[in-house]
């Protein structure tokens, strides 16, 4: 992530929480106390986050965060990811949001992690989706790629993906075949175009018309079997993604059929936040 993104993010969720100053530690803590402060996992994890907790106390200022793994690092329960040195009262203030950060982008490194080594070997690539907090796009696709997933389009401006409401839409398979055509004509040949086939025959049809991926959504594992093989002889360049109800107990079957991409929402709309504390020691 570009420093400047991390610096915005991290500035508006300081504005968010601490508002116009942190009472609690303000009342009870000395102002030139000094402690240290180690946060520590409490389940098995990859982490992720450390570039915006390491910001969150550097906008504080006070204190300073080192972090003792790098982002996409697997660590046990129990370990300490990093360390925060400085004012007491300024580690207590960034604690909640450098912890959230961390939380949040860890379990979707984690949950990312395990979909990634459930296909390991197979050729097929895990994505992520538009199914995103919404503001929070950049950093919970900066997890994804921590956890060693792949990013699909960005957003409606960056690739065509047409989905069944834009195929009822057109009025017809001839109109929309049209359309097609003629947005390749207009953005060119390194524009990608991708549409949604919801049957086999559809994916069949889809495959000869000038389009780069075929969306497969929600088709069973013996459907994507039997259509694959068909799609690669009638046009070997496209690209493949199945899509739809897609867990950790289907993903190997579903990747074992060919296919190149699988996209999964859970990635980023499902995944469980990750425990960790601060614990909080004297200088």
């Amino acid at each position: 992530m570009r420093r400047s993104e991390v610096a915005r993010l991290v500035a508006q969720a300081l504005a968010e929480d601490v508002g116009s100053g942190d009472v609690t530690s303000e009342a009870t803590i000395p102002f030139d106390r000094r402690a240290v402060g180690m946060i520590v996992l409490k389940r098995p994890a990859v982490i992720c986050g450390l570039p915006l907790a390491r910001e969150v106390f550097r906008r504080l200022g006070g204190a300073a965060l080192a972090p003792l793994v790098k982002d996409g690092a697997r660590a046990r329960s129990g370990r300490a990811v990093a360390r925060v040195t400085g004012k007491a009262r300024s580690i207590l203030t960034g604690e909640r949001v450098a912890l959230n950060f961390l939380q949040r982008l860890s379990g979707i490194a984690t949950l990312t992690r395990a979909f990634v080594d459930a296909v390991r070997g197979t050729g097929a690539r895990i994505l992520d989706t538009r199914k995103t907090t919404p503001g929070c796009r950049l950093l919970e696709r900066y997890a994804v790629r921590a956890g060693g997933g792949t990013n699909h389009r960005f957003g409606l401006f960056d690739a065509a993906l047409i989905k069944d409401n834009h195929i009822q839409g057109a009025g017809d398979l001839e109109a929309l075949r049209r359309a097609v055509a003629a947005l390749r004509r207009r953005r060119g040949a390194r524009f990608r175009i991708e549409i949604e086939a919801q049957t086999p025959e559809q994916a069949l049809v889809f495959a000869t018309w000038e389009v780069d991926a075929l969306l497969l959504d929600n088709m069973s594992v013996a459907a994507l079997r039997s259509l694959v093989p068909r799609l690669r002889r009638a046009n070997p360049a496209l690209t493949l993604e199945a899509s739809g109800g897609v867990t950790l107990k289907s993903v190997r079957a579903i990747a074992a059929t060919g296919v190149d991409w699988i996209s999964v929402g859970a990635l980023t709309h499902s995944a469980p936040a990750i425990d960790l504390s601060l614990d909080l020691r004297p200088c």
